[in-house]
C-alpha cells in the first residue's frame, strides 16, 4: 500500500510517499480501506518533534489521526463490524497512521460512519469531535443557561465546539477575524470578539467554561474572563500532573509537567477557578453518540479544503498556516 511517512522529525520537513505492506488487523481490530483523511495541528506537531516526550514514536512511521472509509477484514474477536460497513475513527495514540490506503483500527474505536455525510464530511469530524466533547461535556459537564468562551471559533476544533454547546444550551462566546464574524455567527455564536479589533478579556466576564485552543499568554488572559469556581480546559498546554498520573508517565516526566504548569494553577488557584490539560482520547462509543446529533442535523461538519492523497504534503502546510476556516481533508480513495 501507498503511505506518507515521517523519516526524520523537523519543521515543515516533507513527509515521504511510501510503499508499504498493509496491515494485518490483530485479533481486536478492524482492518479499513481508508477513502479520507482530516488533517490536523496535532499531525503537525508530531513532524515537528513536540510531542516526542509524550509519544515516543519511532521513525519511520505513518502519520494521520482521522479516517473514514470501508471495513475489509475484521480480527476473530470483532463482533461490531463486518466488511462493507462504512466507518470512520480517530485511531488510538501509537497506533495511528491514516495517510494511507489501508490502517488496521481497534474495534473499541471505531464507529458507523454518519449516513448523511460523504466519506471526506465524515473524515473532519472524529479528532474535533471526540476533543470537544471529552472536553464539554465529560470535563466541564456542560449545563444549559452556562456560558463558555471558545477561542478561535473558525478553526477545526472551533466550529464543531461552538455547535455543540449551541446543543446542550449554552450561551457561546469566541473569538475570530473581521472577514469571519458573521459565519461563526451563523454557527450558533452568539458573542464574537474580533480580535482584530478588541482584546476579548476587555469584553467578556462572569464565563462558567473556557475551551483553550491557543498559546500561553492567551491562556493567562482567558483565566480572568471566568467566573469563581469556573473551569479552563485547555487542548494547547500546559499539560499538569493529573494529566501525567493519568498517563502514567515516568517520575522525571510528572516533575517536568508540573513546573510547565506550576505557573498557570498558580494564578487559576490564585483567582478561585479550575485548570485542567486535556489531550483526547480514541473513543469509538462517544463517536457513537455524536453520529445521531451530526444526522440530525444538529452539527454539521465544516471543510476549508480537500486535497488529492498525492497532495498530502500541502495540505500539511494548509493546516500548519493556521488560516484554515474549519477542517482540511485528504481524499485517499
Amino acid at each position: 500500500m501507498k503511505a506518507f511517512t515521517v523519516d526524520r522529525y523537523g519543521k515543515q520537513r516533507a513527509l515521504r510517499l511510501a510503499e508499504l505492506p498493509t496491515p494485518e488487523p490483530r485479533d481486536d481490530e478492524v482492518l479499513v480501506q481508508v477513502h479520507a483523511a482530516g488533517v490536523n495541528l496535532v499531525d503537525v506537531k508530531i513532524r515537528n518533534g513536540e510531542f516526542k516526550l509524550l509519544l515516543p514514536y519511532r521513525t519511520p512511521f505513518v502519520l494521520g489521526h482521522d479516517v473514514a472509509g470501508e471495513v475489509v477484514k475484521v480480527g476473530r474477536n470483532v463482533r461490531q463490524f463486518k466488511p462493507g460497513d462504512e466507518v470512520y475513527s480517530r485511531p488510538d495514540d501509537l497506533r495511528i497512521g491514516t495517510f494511507a490506503e489501508f490502517i488496521a483500527i481497534k474495534e473499541a474505536s471505531l464507529a458507523l460512519k454518519p449516513k448523511n455525510l460523504t466519506m471526506e464530511e465524515a473524515a473532519s469530524i472524529p479528532l474535533v469531535g471526540l476533543t470537544v466533547w471529552q472536553a464539554l461535556v465529560e470535563r466541564a459537564k456542560l449545563k444549559r443557561g452556562q456560558k463558555v468562551f471558545i477561542q478561535a471559533g473558525s478553526g477545526g476544533v472551533g466550529t464543531f465546539a461552538i455547535q455543540l454547546a449551541k446543543h446542550l444550551g449554552a450561551t457561546v462566546a469566541t473569538t475570530t477575524g473581521t472577514s469571519n464574524v458573521d459565519w461563526v455567527k451563523s454557527l450558533g455564536a452568539d458573542v464574537v470578539v474580533d480580535y482584530k479589533k478588541d482584546d476579548f478579556e476587555n469584553v467578556l466576564s462572569g464565563y462558567d467554561v473556557v475551551l483553550n485552543s491557543q498559546d500561553a499568554k492567551t491562556l493567562e488572559k482567558s483565566l480572568s474572563v471566568l467566573q469563581p469556581g469556573g473551569k479552563l480546559i485547555s487542548i494547547s498546554g500546559p499539560p499538569d500532573p493529573a494529566f501525567a498520573e493519568e498517563m502514567k508517565a515516568p517520575w522525571f516526566v510528572k516533575q517536568v509537567m508540573r513546573a510547565l504548569s506550576f505557573t498557570t494553577r498558580r494564578k487559576a488557584k490564585q483567582l478561585n477557578v479550575g485548570y485542567s490539560f486535556l489531550f483526547m482520547k480514541a473513543s469509538g462509543s462517544q463517536l457513537q453518540q455524536i453520529t445521531p446529533l451530526v444526522e440530525s442535523g444538529a452539527i454539521r461538519p465544516v471543510i476549508d479544503k480537500v486535497f488529492p492523497f498525492e497532495s498530502t504534503n500541502e495540505a500539511m502546510a494548509c493546516v500548519d498556516s493556521g488560516r484554515a476556516k474549519g477542517k482540511v481533508v485528504i481524499k485517499v480513495r
